[in-house]
C-alpha cells in the first residue's frame, strides 16, 4: 500500500516525539530523522509497516555497494531502523537484531608527538587554543567540552565533572594547571556577555531532562551557563526560544585543520586526535591504564588497550601532559 503524501510527516513527528521522550541529543534526532526519511523514499513512499527484512538488507545493501558509506555511517542508518521498529511502531522483528552490523576496519588512532602538539596550539588563539589546550590537557571529546557549563569546573580542586558523556555516564578528569588562569579571564568575558544578555531580556540557556520545569529560575542563572557560548544568539529548533547556545564544533575542527596546515604537519589530525595523544602520553609518562580509561570514560579496558605503547608502570596522582609541554 502507497501511503499519501500527508502520512510520512505524521510518523515523523512521532518519530521525534519518542526521541525527545528518551533525552536523545538534536544530533541523533535529525540523524535518526533523515535516515527514517531515505528509507521511506528508496521504496517509493511505502509505509515501513509494510516493508520488512528484505527491504531493510537491501536498503543497508545499498548503502554500502552504492553509496560507499563507511561502516560507522551503515551502522548509524540500522540503528535509526532498528529505533523507528521497535520504539515508534512498537513492532517486534526479532530478524532486525540479526542483520549483520558492518564491520569497521581495525586502525591505530593517530598519534601527536609533544612538538607536534606545541606546534598546533601556536597557530591557534582565543577561544579555539582554549578548547583545544582543554582536549589535550583533559581527554575530553570535543562536544563533552563544548557542553560544559560553568557549574562543572572546579578551580579549587582543579577538576572538571564531565556530564552525560558517550553512555550518558559523568565523570571526572583534571583541570591543567596552567589553564586555570586562562579559563578564569575567559570566563569573566562569558560572564559580561550572559549580564548583558539578561539585561536585553534573554540569558536562558537550554536544560536537558525537563530542569526548567523542576527549577524554573535555573536558565538563567550563571552557574548553568555554557562555558564556551556562542558569539550569536539563536532559535532551539525544538523549543522555538531565542538562546545562546554553545559554538558549534565545526568552528573548532576547522580552526584546527588550519593549524595543522599552517604547522606543516603531514598527519591527519583532528580534535580527536587530541584525545587520542592525551592517553598515549599518559601511558608513556607512566600511568596505569585503569587510571587512562578512567579519565578517558570508557566501560571496557580493552578499548584503552589501543593505547598501551608502553608498558604498565602504575602510579596515583595524575598530572595533565599538557603541564608537562
Amino acid at each position: 500500500m502507497t501511503t499519501s503524501n500527508s502520512e510520512p510527516p505524521k510518523l515523523l513527528d512521532l518519530v521525534r516525539g519518542k526521541i525527545r521522550l528518551k533525552h536523545y541529543s538534536i544530533r541523533t534526532e535529525q540523524a535518526y530523522v533523515d535516515w527514517i526519511k531515505r528509507f521511506i523514499l528508496h521504496f517509493d513512499k511505502k509505509h515501513p509497516k509494510d516493508l520488512g527484512a528484505l527491504e531493510v538488507e537491501q536498503f543497508l545493501t545499498y548503502l554500502a555497494v552504492q553509496g560507499k558509506v563507511a561502516p560507522s555511517t551503515q551502522n548509524q542508518a540500522k540503528s535509526a531502523l532498528l529505533f523507528l521498529y521497535k520504539e515508534v511502531l512498537g513492532v517486534d522483528l526479532p530478524w532486525l537484531d540479526d542483520v549483520e552490523r558492518a564491520k569497521a576496519p581495525k586502525r591505530l588512532p593517530v598519534v601527536l608527538t609533544p612538538m607536534e602538539v606545541q606546534e598546533i596550539l601556536s597557530h591557534l588563539d582565543g577561544t579555539p587554543h582554549l578548547v583545544v589546550s582543554l582536549l589535550y590537557g583533559t581527554g575530553m571529546r570535543i562536544l563533552e567540552a563544548l557542553r560544559l557549563r560553568v557549574k562543572d569546573v572546579d578551580f579549587s580542586r582543579k577538576e572538571i565533572l564531565i556530564r552525560d558523556g558517550k553512555g550518558f555516564k559523568d565523570r571526572v578528569t583534571m583541570l591543567p594547571g596552567m589553564l586555570i588562569e586562562p579559563l578564569k579571564l575567559h570566563l569573566k568575558r562569558v560572564k559580561d556577555l550572559h549580564e548583558k544578555d539578561l539585561a536585553e531580556g534573554y540569558g536562558a540557556v537550554y536544560l536537558p531532562y525537563a530542569l526548567s520545569k523542576k527549577y524554573p529560575q535555573a536558565e538563567r542563572e550563571w552557574a548553568w551557563q555554557y562555558v564556551f557560548p556562542s558569539a550569536r544568539l539563536s532559535v532551539d529548533p525544538r523549543s522555538g526560544e531565542t538562546r545562546r547556545h554553545h559554538i558549534q564544533d565545526q568552528a573548532i575542527q576547522r580552526a584546527v585543520r588550519q593549524a595543522v596546515r599552517d604547522a606543516g604537519l603531514t598527519k591527519p589530525a583532528t580534535p580527536h586526535t587530541l584525545r587520542h595523544s592525551f592517553a598515549t602520553h599518559l601511558l608513556e609518562g607512566g600511568y596505569d591504564i585503569r587510571t587512562v580509561q578512567e579519565l578517558l570514560g570508557h566501560s571496557d579496558v580493552s578499548t584503552t588497550m589501543i593505547y598501551t605503547h608502553v608498558l604498565n608502570k602504575g602510579g596515583r596522582g595524575v598530572m595533565s601532559p599538557l603541564d608537562r609541554l
